[in-house]
C-alpha cells in the first residue's frame, strides 16, 4: 500500500494523554462521534478533564456558534479537539480565536472582526474525507441562511490526525459529498485566479489520488482506498487555502442553507456546467496563466479529449457517486427559487472564477440544467 501520510489511533491517544493537557473539549456531532468509533477510542483515553460538546445544526450557522464560544469561555479548556466533518471543523476553527462581542456578525459581515490568539491548542480530526478543513485558513458560517468566511492564520488549527478508521464508518451519503468536495476543491483551483505553482501541485497530486480511489471507496471502503481519499482531501485544502474556490462553489452555498443539500453534493450540481461555461469563453480568461494549459492537466487526468468528454467525465462520476444532479428530484422548483438562490451566492467565491460571472449567467445555467 502506498503511503499516505497517515495516522493511528495510538499516536492520537499517545499525543492527548502525553501532552500535559488539564482539560479538554471535544467537539463533535453525535450520530458521526458513535458511528466513527470516536466514542470508544475517547473511552479509552486517560486525561485529567475530558469534556464533550456536540453540535445540533448540518450546517455551521452564527446562533449556534455563539453557544459553543459561551461553552468555550466556561470551560476554558487548553485543548479543543474537533472531530467530525468540515461543519464541526469550522466551528471549532472560528470560535477558537473569535471573542463573543457587541455586533459580532456585522463584523463578520463586514469582513472587519479580529482574530485572538486564546493560549489553547486546537487539534482537528476529520471524519469525512473531503473538505480539508484541517488544514486551511479560513473557515465558514452561515448567518441568516447567507454563507461567509472567516479568515486568517490563527484559523488554522494547531494539528491535525488523519485517521482513516473515524473515516470508514461514515454513510455513504457522506463519503459521496464529502468526497465529490475534494475533488471539485482541487478542479476549481486548478483555474482559479490566485492560484499559483504550489496551489497547482497540489490540487494535481489530490486528483491523481482521488479519481483513482473515489468510486472504489464507495464501493468497498478498505484501509487503502480509505487512507487515500483522506490524502486526497487534505491536499485539496492545501490547494484552495493558496488558491480559494471558484464559481461552483459560490453558487452552491444557498443549495445547503435554502434547500439542506449536503455541501459537496450542492457543488456538484453545477461543476460540470461552469467548467465548460469558462472553456467555452476561454477568450475571456482574466487570469495571469494559461488557462488552456490548466484545463489540459484535467483533460490529462480524466483521460479527455475534449470538454466535451470532460463534461460527460463529471456527469458519469456524479451518477456513480448516487448524487442526485436533478432539481424537480431534489425537490427545489428553481424557477420559483432562483431569485433567493441568486440573491444567496456568495461574491467572493464567485470573483475568483477565470471568467466574469454576473448573475444572469448563473441564472441561465441553473434554469438549463
Amino acid at each position: 500500500m502506498q503511503n499516505f501520510n497517515i495516522s493511528s489511533k495510538k499516536e492520537l491517544k499517545k499525543f492527548i494523554e502525553n501532552k500535559g493537557f488539564k482539560k479538554i473539549l471535544i467537539l463533535a456531532g453525535k450520530r458521526s462521534f458513535n458511528l466513527s468509533g470516536l466514542k470508544n477510542f475517547f473511552s479509552e483515553v486517560k486525561s485529567n478533564e475530558l469534556k464533550f460538546y456536540f453540535k445540533e445544526k448540518p450546517f455551521p450557522d452564527y446562533e449556534e456558534l455563539l453557544l459553543i464560544i459561551n461553552e468555550i469561555n466556561r470551560y476554558s479548556p487548553d485543548l479543543i479537539i474537533a472531530a467530525g466533518g468540515g461543519s464541526v471543523l469550522d466551528y471549532a476553527k472560528i470560535a477558537n480565536v473569535i471573542n463573543q462581542e457587541d455586533n459580532l456578525s456585522e463584523k463578520i459581515i463586514s469582513n472587519n472582526y479580529k482574530l485572538k490568539n486564546n493560549n489553547r491548542k486546537l487539534i482537528a480530526i476529520p471524519t469525512t474525507a473531503g473538505s480539508g478543513a484541517e488544514v486551511t485558513a479560513n473557515a465558514v458560517i452561515y448567518i441568516n441562511n447567507v454563507k461567509y468566511s472567516v479568515e486568517g492564520q490563527l484559523i488554522k488549527p494547531d494539528d491535525f490526525f488523519l485517521i482513516p478508521d473515524f473515516i470508514k464508518g461514515a454513510s455513504n451519503k457522506i463519503k459521496s459529498s464529502a468526497g465529490f468536495d475534494a475533488i471539485s476543491q482541487s478542479i476549481e483551483s486548478l483555474i482559479s485566479l490566485k492560484s499559483n505553482d504550489d496551489s497547482v501541485k497540489y490540487a494535481t497530486r489530490s486528483l491523481e489520488i482521488s479519481l483513482k480511489y473515489f468510486l472504489n471507496f464507495l464501493s468497498n471502503p478498505n484501509l487503502e482506498n480509505t487512507s487515500a481519499m483522506a490524502f486526497a482531501a487534505n491536499l485539496s485544502g492545501r490547494a484552495i487555502s493558496i488558491s480559494k474556490t471558484t464559481a461552483p462553489h459560490a453558487v452552491s452555498y444557498p443549495f445547503t442553507s435554502l434547500f439542506n443539500i449536503s455541501h459537496g453534493h450542492a457543488v456538484s450540481l453545477t461543476l460540470d456546467k461552469f467548467m465548460t461555461f469558462n472553456y467555452k469563453n476561454l477568450k475571456k480568461n482574466k487570469s495571469n496563466f494559461d488557462l488552456k494549459k490548466r484545463y489540459e492537466i484535467l483533460f490529462n487526468l480524466s483521460k479527455s479529449n475534449n470538454i466535451e468528454e470532460f463534461q460527460f467525465f463529471l456527469n458519469n462520476l456524479q451518477k456513480k457517486a448516487q448524487l442526485e444532479n436533478n432539481f424537480t428530484n431534489l425537490g427545489i422548483n428553481i424557477n420559483n427559487s432562483i431569485d433567493r438562490i441568486l440573491n444567496d451566492v456568495n461574491e467572493q467565491r464567485l470573483s475568483n472564477n477565470p471568467i466574469q460571472i454576473d448573475k444572469q449567467i448563473i441564472k441561465k445555467i441553473l434554469i438549463e440544467n
